[in-house]
């Protein structure tokens, strides 16, 4: 995100690269610094002559360079964005040659999302010399909270660390999608509101009460009330709660207290860190720590390993969601 921040400063100070290669995993940021440059560079009386926008699939290497190497009309400089550019992966070496002699009135941006250049390759060390090579990497789901968090408050909005755990939970790593949930909300709420999980259920949906996140914590208090309500409501609405993500976080929440069971600093802040969570969900491993000795934490995770493999529908295709959930249950209390 620093890096981010960054380029757009230079891009506003006047500081502009001929070529701005944009790669990788997660195709957030490419987005959000491809539309950034389509919006800036450019007066808007300038962007009908010397703004041209083309898409991967429909052009070769040949023809972005053909397009580059033009002057701009009636204005210092034109842009060339290259959206899917990753469909000319076979072919991007090809642009060398332009690299080593970049026209100077051209500003020329790729978007190559799910990809990314060998750093190796000559191209890649040209691309780098010349212009920007940015590599957008996918997040941790552990670093997606603080991610909400920081992208919240840049806005003027704050989020509780439970209501931000359980956005990660539903919505994944995808931090396009996140962020169009966040959208919504900032629509809904005013400007230095703190999110809340009850906001999260009321205007996205999610049950507060009713989650994975419930579950791993009912079943750290040994809450068996609580679990096995929840597990009765995941049983009713399989399809917003896939048991195969269920058991999968239920495994990761053991394996996890097995991690903590061995350290030998169990101070919030070094539990966090070797953990890879957030702060303020510590105090849930040490209400497990006291109810589950290592030794019961080390079978658990050796029958979870079977379940999980159940939950695929190897050898219980016919076993139903209820009895393998009931079964992920007694697996853990007994």
């Amino acid at each position: 995100m620093d890096e981010v921040i960054q380029i757009t400063k230079d891009i506003k100070a006047g500081n502009l690269k001929p070529i701005y290669f944009l790669m990788g995993e997660e195709p957030y940021y490419i987005d959000k610094l491809t539309e950034f440059i389509e919006e800036n560079v450019l007066q808007e009386h300038e962007r009908d002559f010397n703004q041209t926008i083309l898409y991967g699939r429909d052009v070769t290497i040949e023809d972005i360079i053909g397009s580059a190497k033009r002057f701009p009309m009636m204005a210092d400089r034109q842009v060339i964005i290259v959206r899917e550019a990753q469909e000319l992966s076979r072919t991007i070496d090809k642009l060398e040659a332009y690299a080593e002699n970049p026209q100077p009135t051209t500003v020329l941006v790729f978007a190559y999302k799910y990809k990314t250049l060998d750093k190796r390759k000559k191209i890649t060390k040209l691309l780098d010399k010349v212009g920007v090579v940015y590599e957008s990497k996918k997040l941790y789901e552990n670093q997606v909270g603080d991610w909400i968090k920081r992208v919240l408050a840049a806005q003027g909005y704050g989020i509780e660390p439970k209501a931000a755990a359980i956005l990660v939970e539903f919505l994944g790593t995808d931090l396009s999608k996140i962020n169009n949930e966040l959208e919504k909300l900032k629509i809904i709420l005013p400007k230095l509101h703190i999110l809340t999980p009850s906001d999260i259920e009321e205007n996205i949906g999610f049950s507060k009460d009713f989650n994975n996140f419930e579950l791993r914590k009912a079943i750290g208090e040994k809450n068996q009330v609580k679990a096995y309500q929840i597990i009765e409501y995941f049983s009713q609405n399989p399809k917003d709660n896939p048991l195969v993500v269920t058991t999968g976080l239920v495994f990761g929440f053991f394996s996890q207290l097995l991690q903590y069971h061995g350290l030998k600093d169990k101070s919030q802040m070094n539990a966090a860190k070797v953990l890879k969570v957030n702060p303020f969900f510590v105090k849930d491993f040490e209400v497990a720590f006291r109810n589950y000795p290592m030794k019961k934490v080390s079978t658990i995770v050796s029958a979870l390993r079977t379940l999980d493999v159940k939950s695929k529908g190897v050898g219980a295709a016919s076993t139903s969601q209820h009895d393998l959930l009931k079964e992920l249950l007694i697996t853990i209390f007994n």
